[in-house]
């Protein structure tokens, strides 16, 4: 490990993680079953791992294979191995083993490895990185190297990936002769760090360092390849727009976060992860600029990002349309991503706050409950009638509001199996604080078993929670002998009246908590208990006046969940109805709705239909009807008869 890192919080490894809860382990178990088999078969089945037998020749019949191909393999065999880590399967091992035999004979005598531009174009490799993503799938390529070596101790496919990565070292760098080029995807950046982190190359470090300094300067590279191939620079499917690929000025002095919204996250994840490792304080700044431009005027209430299907990128200030959102599944993920880095970087419990409602909210909504269809798309307003006859708004989700099994871009079934997977190192850090004692933070309530290793000795903590059914969380504490130690509980910012016990004694909250932790200090002894209660009452949403779409409505809100009107419930024309403000609105579990979920009913009103006949527009009082709805948390909807969809409704006093 590098001298010059940042102190900063380390994840608990996933295999140290046990997940038994009731919410996530039964979400797992599909992803298990279901959901990575389906990837497999649909990288069988379209020819994207059979590509990598490099059988493919100009004038085939056949498709060539796509130019980012490789990394939807990738991510099925990262995912695949994160499963592998926690759940031994031989059948699922297999299947990883034969890929990886192939990636690696697929690899070229001088280290490089990328299926298209060995095969259809052999004489353009690494001559258009601004449009083309070599880079970006050697990232992905990396990351399933790492995660299968941490799950399996296998070599193979991490020596392979070692042998690119140290070929692409001899390509990029400031040295004279090597290009001062970046990819126009951001990923290798992260990439390139986990992989230092495996093998403790510095040279990898040092080449993610590079990779995130030189984007933006001047001359532009960008330019530069593309007057080298003899194109005009200006003329690219984004209009010449740097901003769109995070490359207008160098990171350091970029202020909002634009462009394509998974592009911006990647980008963020790689300099958290450059800062890190090296110590590169110059990068916070922006860092947080960025975070607070994405988070505070362009992320949506679910916690999707890249309001715009053209481009799929981030627009300008609160511009968050609902029934056009983008919101690419692909886009939460990497949020989740991001957050988590910069969490890890401050303790601070507003990071680990956004990537709950990501993950809670925008990323598995990306997933069906049965795990075989997908979203890439996830609008917060779905008029099926709309939706079927303008298409074009959301591209690669062009049928709503049914997802699909798959896409051309495929991009977000595999992100989706991986993020699952690896769910459980998202759960707790450790750290030390200013006086070197050992500090445990739990980020993310959710049933089950962390194990740890202190500086005094072994730690199991054990959760017992309904979560985010309800707030109530009991952590048993189990060290191997008494020890003084921290441990450290996210109060997410919606828990504003949360109270907490040990040992049956009320402990004062307000007085330890910092950046919303509450630090309890103690000698802890085995079978020591805290009970935290966080309270769930329904909360009306507003959003920023700014916000033009939202205006006079409100979303409804409990715990982490955001909740979600579906025509299977409360009828057709959700736009007309209104939500009193003085309304009830009752919250109650119901074990035969989609799978067990807490739903929230109300009364409200609906404009009648009667005296309309042959009008289209009349000068008169609006009519009323009284009507009961019902809302269900915002991942689960589309999982029924097609219908409409509303996240914000409309709002009467």
């Amino acid at each position: 490990m590098s001298q010059n890192t940042l102190p900063h919080l380390v994840p608990v490894p996933l295999t140290r993680v046990a997940i038994d809860g009731p919410f996530w382990a039964p979400r797992l178990a599909v992803n298990r079953a279901v959901t990575i088999p389906e990837n497999y078969a649909k990288c069988q089945a379209t020819g994207r791992i059979d590509a990598f037998r490099l059988d493919w020749r100009p004038g085939s019949a056949e498709e060539p294979p796509h130019h980012f191909w490789d990394s939807d393999v990738a991510k099925w065999l990262e995912a695949a191995a994160y499963s592998l880590a926690t759940h031994p399967d031989a059948e699922t091992e297999a299947q990883v083993d034969a890929v990886v035999d192939l990636i690696a004979a697929a690899q070229q005598p001088d280290g490089y490895l990328n299926v298209h531009f060995t095969v259809v174009e052999p004489q353009n490799r690494f001559r258009n990185l601004r449009d083309m993503h070599e880079l970006y799938c050697a990232g992905h390529l990396m990351e399933a190297a790492v995660a299968h070596y941490q799950a399996t101790g296998k070599r193979k496919l991490l020596d392979v990936m070692c042998r690119y990565a140290d070929y692409i070292d001899t390509v990029f760098g400031p040295e004279p002769g090597k290009k001062r080029g970046y990819c126009g995807h951001e990923e290798i950046e992260l990439a390139l760090v986990k992989l230092y982190r495996a093998t403790g190359e510095e040279r990898y470090l040092h080449l993610a360092k590079f990779f995130v300094d030189e984007r933006g300067r001047q001359p532009h590279y960008y330019d530069i390849e593309a007057r080298a191939r003899g194109e005009d620079p200006t003329k690219t499917f984004f209009g010449g727009d740097y901003a769109y690929l995070q490359a207008h000025v160098p990171v350091r002095e970029q202020t909002d976060i634009t462009g394509h919204s998974v592009r911006a996250m990647y980008l963020c994840s790689g300099m958290a992860d450059v800062a890190m490792e090296t110590g590169d304080v110059t990068l916070l700044p922006a860092l947080e600029r960025l975070w607070r431009s994405a988070t505070e005027r362009r992320m949506y209430v679910t916690g999707g990002i890249g309001s715009s299907a053209y481009l799929e990128r981030f627009t300008f200030d609160y511009d968050l349309p609902n029934d056009i959102a983008y919101a690419e599944t692909c886009a939460a993920i990497a949020l989740v991503f991001f957050a988590h880095r910069m969490l890890q970087i401050t303790g601070d419990g507003a990071y680990a706050d956004v990537m709950e409602r990501a993950l809670y909210n925008g990323v598995i909504s990306g997933v069906s409950l049965a795990g075989d269809t997908f979203f890439y798309a996830n609008p917060l307003e779905v008029d099926p009638i709309a939706h079927a006859n303008r298409p074009d708004l959301f591209g690669k989700n062009t049928i709503l509001p049914r997802r699909e099994p798959w896409f051309s871009c495929s991009c977000c079934p595999p992100n989706l199996a991986r993020m699952l997977a690896s769910l459980g190192q998202y759960v707790a850090s450790t750290g030390l604080d200013p006086a070197q004692r050992s500090q445990v933070f739990i980020h993310l309530y959710m049933g089950g078993r962390v194990e740890l290793e202190l500086a005094d000795g072994g730690l199991v903590l054990t959760q017992e929670t309904r979560y985010p059914w309800d707030g109530d969380v009991r952590i048993t504490v189990q060290p191997d002998a008494p020890a003084r130690f921290t441990l450290a509980l996210r109060i997410p910012g919606w828990a504003t009246a949360s109270r907490s016990r040990v040992n049956g004694r009320e402990v004062d909250l307000k007085g330890i908590t910092q950046k919303g932790y509450a630090h309890i200090d103690r000698v802890w002894r085995p079978g020591d208990a805290v009970d935290l209660s966080l309270p769930m009452p329904v909360e009306r949403i507003e959003a920023h006046p700014a916000v033009r779409a939202d205006s006079g409505r409100v979303a409804l809100q409990r715990g982490p969940l955001v909740y979600c009107l579906e025509e299977a419930d409360s009828g057709p024309r959700l736009g007309d109805i209104a939500l009193p403000m003085d309304a009830t609105l009752r919250a109650e579990f119901d074990p035969s709705l989609l799978g067990g979920v807490v739903a929230i009913s109300a009364e409200a009103q609906r404009r009648a239909l009667e005296g309309w006949d042959g009008l289209l527009y009349q000068p008169r009082p609006t009519q009323t009807e009284r009507v009961t709805i019902k809302a269900v948390p915002y991942f689960a909807w589309a999982n029924r008869v097609p219908g409409e969809m509303l996240v914000w409704i409309r709002s009467v006093s």
